[in-house]
């Protein structure tokens, strides 16, 4: 479950830091709100290409940063498969910089990424 999600320097946003409660959330707004951009930012978390283009400031990195709840979801074989340390929250980050160059908080594939989605989010 995702817990919090930590924005900066994609798309529209400058920055956002949003902490999300247990149960049910819904984001709504108005036609061009940034709901789409929020969904954007998340799947770069869990694998989605991207480059530059997605840059606000195109002299800056992008990060985006998600914290999430997995206890309950059987991941630690998982864990144990890519030489990650086990706990009940987790993390995962990406940054991207101005080059479109792709950077991880620790070293996990791509492809190992979006075998996570399936667990950290459902939309």
């Amino acid at each position: 479950m995702l817990i919090k999600l930590f924005v900066q320097n994609y798309a529209l946003i400058k920055e956002l830091d949003v902490e999300f409660e247990n149960g049910l959330t819904i984001i709504t707004g108005e036609t061009g709100a940034g709901k789409s951009i929020l969904l954007g930012a998340l799947s770069l978390i869990l694998g989605t290409r991207a480059d530059s283009s997605v840059l606000l400031d195109k002299n800056e990195k992008c990060i985006v940063e998600g914290t999430f709840r997995i206890e309950g979801y059987d991941l630690n074989e998982f864990f144990l498969m890519n030489n990650l340390d086990y706990e009940s929250v987790a993390s995962l980050r990406r940054e991207i910089n101005p080059a479109g160059n792709h950077a991880h908080s620790s070293m996990i594939l791509r492809s190992r990424l979006i075998c996570l989605r399936s667990w950290a989010t459902d939309l």
